[in-house]
């Protein structure tokens, strides 16, 4: 079984919603979870948070959040729990990286920070450095939060 097989059948085990708030990986983390079959029971849906203004709006990251850097713990930890809150959801996965080839935020490309938000818990996150290109970057990046969400809902 694969690691989004594994977060959606938990998902629908618990009878708990997905929700996905994404930077770096620009919805693939959503895309890969919507791939599937069954997922429609449990997959909210996604908000690609971009640019600093719709982390800000449309997940709630504080400016107090956003000045530990944008490819931070905290902003993915924020990612993940704002994605939760705005589309009510029991699972919060968030993704922010630099994917270059430029630095981003002073943080080197290839740099990223994944985090998952379940009720109760202590948000489960992740330090990543990847090599390669942009898309590599984003790939690897979107498999490894899928990756510690499955690890998060089976642990």
């Amino acid at each position: 079984m694969s690691d989004a097989e594994t977060v959606i059948a938990e998902a629908i085990e618990r009878e708990w919603a997905i929700a996905c708030g994404e930077s770096l990986t620009g919805g693939l983390v959503c895309a890969q979870l919507a791939s599937v079959p069954g997922c429609s029971a449990v997959l909210r849906g996604g908000i690609v948070a971009y640019q600093v203004e719709v982390k800000e709006r449309a997940l709630g990251v504080t400016p107090d959040v956003l000045a530990h850097g944008l490819v931070s713990e905290q902003v993915a930890t924020a990612l993940a729990s704002g994605a939760r809150a705005a589309l009510g959801a029991e699972i919060g996965i968030g993704t922010t990286g630099a994917a270059g080839p430029d630095p981003h935020d002073g943080a080197a490309p290839g740099s990223a920070w994944i985090a998952v938000s379940l009720p109760g818990a202590q948000p489960w996150t992740q330090e990543l450095s990847i090599d390669g290109d942009r898309g590599q970057v984003r790939a690897e990046v979107a498999a490894a939060a899928i990756a510690l969400a499955a690890r998060a809902l089976t642990d």
